[in-house]
Parts: C-alpha cells; structure tokens; sequence
C-alpha cells in the first residue's frame, strides 16, 4: 500500500511537472463586486464615450516566486454586465448590430501564457472570444497588492490591466471608422484565496 501511495505521488509530481504546472501556484476566485473592466471609444470625433463589464465570474492561479507560472481566466455574461450609462446605448449594444446577445450571451479571457516584465508587471497574452471569434490579445498587467483582506482576514490580491481591442476583429465594427474601431479597455480585479 506504501508502495502505491509514493508511486502516485510521484506519477503526479511528474505530470505536474511535464504540463508546467506549478505547486506554488495558489488558486484565486475574482470578487465580483470589485471587479470591472472599464472601455472608451471616441464617438464621431466629437466625444468619448465610456462603458463598463461589472459583476463577472473568474480564477486565477497566481504564483509569486514565478509569475511566468500564474494563469487568469473570466467569463462575461453581456447580457447581464454590460452598462454604459444610458438605457437606449445599452440596448443597442446589445443588438445584432453589435454584441448580439441572444445567440452570443458570453465572452471568455483565458490565459495561454504569462511573461514578467519586471517584479510586480507582466504581459498576460490569451484568448479573447466574442460573437465566436476567437483571438489573441496581450494585456499589459500590475499586481497591485497580494496580502490579508483587512476585515476577512482572507488571503487577496489584485491586479490591474490594460490593452487596446480592434473591435472589427470581434465582427463588433458597426459605424467603423466614424466610431472607432479602436477601443481603449481597462480592467481592475481583486480576487480571494480559493478554500
């Protein structure tokens, strides 16, 4: 019985191991309620006009003594997150002109690699899907802050990030060039401890 117990655990050990995955990594669930992704675009030359994702779903595996082994991934319900501040836009957006909700509800992120750029920033490059299309992305990315949450005293961390989307990539370019194709997104996490 010894036997077969130190034989799984090396068997796992070495699949661990040979996937790059990391035993340092610790899980992380996102806080909805303090996670947002912000986007602007300018509108006719004549203003910028903003709009945010509040509420979604995500994980990360966050790995400090080797950020190049951390990994994120989130879900976006647009149907049910997408805000901009005016009833009508809202609407719109979420017609067959733009994000198509009734046959497209969901946009995904997930991580396929994380490269440092120095101790506490890194390019996160993944999969962006929208309306079915799939394509890669880098986000430029901070960890703010990794300690105990002051009033749960839970173990947190946060991040923020950026990235620039071409928004007829994602067959989102209705009225492009006159409203642009480029959309400036930022994105501000904070995430606990998975138990």
């Amino acid at each position: 019985m010894k036997t077969t117990i130190k034989a799984l655990a090396a068997s796992a050990f070495l699949l661990s191991a040979g996937t790059g995955a990391s035993l340092a990594a610790d899980a992380y669930d996102f806080d909805a309620s303090h996670s947002q992704i912000i986007f602007s675009y300018n509108h006719l030359g004549f203003s910028t006009t903003y709009g945010m994702f509040s509420g979604f779903d995500g994980k990360a595996m966050l790995d400090m003594d080797d950020l190049s082994k951390s990994s994120v991934s989130l879900e976006i319900n647009v149907a049910d997150l997408l805000m901009t501040g005016w009833e009508g836009r809202d609407g719109h957006f979420k017609s067959p002109d733009f994000f198509n909700v009734g046959e497209f509800p969901i946009a995904t992120f997930k991580s396929t690699s994380v490269e440092p750029t120095g101790e506490k920033t890194a390019k996160i490059t993944g999969d962006l899907t929208i309306l079915d299309q799939t394509k890669s992305i880098v986000l430029d990315a901070k960890l703010n802050q990794v300690g105990k949450h002051p009033q749960s005293q839970k173990d947190w961390a946060g991040f923020d990030a950026s990235v620039t989307l071409i928004r007829s990539d994602f067959n989102l370019g209705k009225f492009a060039p006159f409203v642009s194709d480029e959309v400036d997104v930022k994105i501000s996490v904070e995430m606990g401890k998975a138990e």
